[in-house]
C-alpha cells in the first residue's frame, strides 16, 4: 500500500546537497506556495497519479517539523501525486520536477490557517504562526507510473513470501519436535492437522462444525509452551481486553491460521486446546512478549455461532 507519511500538519523536506544555488533564479508562486528549483535533472515532468519517491525535511524557524531519512531508516518517502484539493500544500510543486531534481518550498503559515476549518482553528500546533513561513527541501529520488510502481511492488511481495515461506518451512520441524515432546511429557494426545497444527477437543460441543465465514464469539487464553500465559479474555490479570468473547468471522484472516484452522475443527460450545507452530502463529514477527518463533498454546471456548450477515445484491463484504 502506498503510504502517504507527509500531510499539511506535518510537513517534511530534505535539505539536500548544494541548496545555496540558484539555477532559476529565484522563487515562482504556485498554488499558494512559492517554490524555487535547485537543481533541474533532464527528464519528463511528474504527472498526476504518479507514485515519486524523495527525501524530504521541513523547518519552522529552527524547529525540525519532519525529516524522512530519520523517519524512514534512510529510505525515501513514498507518494502518490494527486491533485491538490486547496492551496497552501507542498505536494503541489511535484508536478514541476522530475526524477533527479531537488527544491526548495516556501509555504505562508497564513494561507494553511485560513484552510483550517474552525472547529479546530484553537488546536494549532505552536509552529503554527500568523506571518511566518514553513521552509520545505525536496529531493526527488524516482518517479514511476502507478502500473510500473505496482507491478515493482508485487514482485518484491512475492519475493518477500517465497523468502518466508522457505523459513517457515525450514522453523516447522523444529516446531514440531517440540510440540510431540511437550505431548508426550504431559501425556496428552492430540490430533496434527496437514498444516502442522495439533488439538484436543475437551468438550465436543452441538450442532454443526463451524464454517467458513461464520461468525464465532470465542473465550480463549493464550500461552508458551513453558506456561506463560500472554494473553486472555477469561482472566483479567492477562493481556487487556476484559471479558467478553472475542467475535470474529472464521476463514477471514483476522486471526493467526492456527486459530482459524484450528477454529473450524469446533462446534458451538466446544472448548479445545490448540498447539501452534510459530508458522502457523506469530513466525519472526511475534510480539516482544511473546518472542521470535515461539510455539503457542491456545485454550479456546466457543461460546456462540452465528451464520454471516447476508450481503445484498452489489454489497461489499465487510473488511
Amino acid at each position: 500500500m502506498i503510504r502517504k507519511i507527509v500531510s499539511i500538519a506535518l510537513i517534511g523536506a530534505v535539505l539536500v546537497g548544494n541548496t545555496a544555488c540558484n539555477s532559476n533564479g529565484g522563487f515562482k508562486k504556485f498554488k499558494g506556495i512559492e517554490y524555487n528549483i535547485v537543481k533541474d535533472a533532464p527528464g519528463e515532468n511528474i504527472k498526476i497519479g504518479d507514485i515519486v519517491e524523495f527525501h524530504i525535511i521541513a523547518k519552522a524557524d529552527t524547529m525540525e517539523l519532519a525529516d524522512s531519512r530519520k523517519q524512514q531508516n534512510g529510505k525515501p518517502a513514498v507518494f502518490r501525486v494527486d491533485e491538490p484539493k486547496g492551496s497552501g500544500q507542498f505536494q503541489s510543486v511535484f508536478t514541476k520536477l522530475s526524477a533527479g531534481d531537488s527544491c526548495l518550498v516556501e509555504i505562508s503559515c497564513d494561507t494553511m490557517i485560513k484552510a483550517i476549518p474552525p472547529q479546530q482553528a484553537g488546536q494549532l500546533p505552536p509552529w503554527l504562526k500568523k506571518g511566518k513561513k514553513i521552509k520545505v527541501s525536496i529531493a526527488v529520488v524516482s518517479v514511476k507510473s502507478e502500473a510500473d510502481y505496482k507491478k515493482e511492488m508485487e514482485a518484491k511481495q512475492a519475493e518477500a513470501k517465497k523468502e518466508a515461506d522457505q523459513k517457515a518451512a525450514a522453523q516447522m520441524p523444529i516446531d514440531d519436535k517440540l510440540i510431540q515432546d511437550y505431548l508426550a511429557k504431559n501425556n496428552i494426545k492430540a490430533t496434527k492437522t496437514a498444516s502442522g497444527l495439533y488439538y484436543t477437543i475437551k468438550t465436543p460441543g452441538t450442532g454443526a462444525a463451524i464454517a467458513q465465514g461464520q461468525m464465532v464469539s470465542m473465550k480463549y487464553t493464550g500461552k508458551t509452551l513453558d506456561g506463560k500465559a500472554f494473553d486472555s479474555n477469561v482472566d483479567t490479570a492477562i493481556g487487556h481486553h476484559g471479558t467478553d468473547p472475542l467475535k470474529f468471522p472464521v476463514g477471514a484472516h483476522q486471526m493467526i491460521p492456527g486459530v482459524d484452522e484450528g477454529v473450524a475443527l469446533l462446534k458451538k460450545g466446544s472448548k479445545a486446546t490448540l498447539f501452534l507452530p510459530s508458522p502457523l502463529a506469530y513466525g519472526e514477527q511475534a510480539p516482544p512478549n511473546i518472542g521470535p518463533n515461539a510455539v503457542l498454546i491456545f485454550d479456546v471456548e466457543i461460546t456462540d455461532v452465528k451464520d454471516a450477515p447476508k450481503q445484498e445484491p452489489g454489497q461489499m463484504p465487510a473488511q
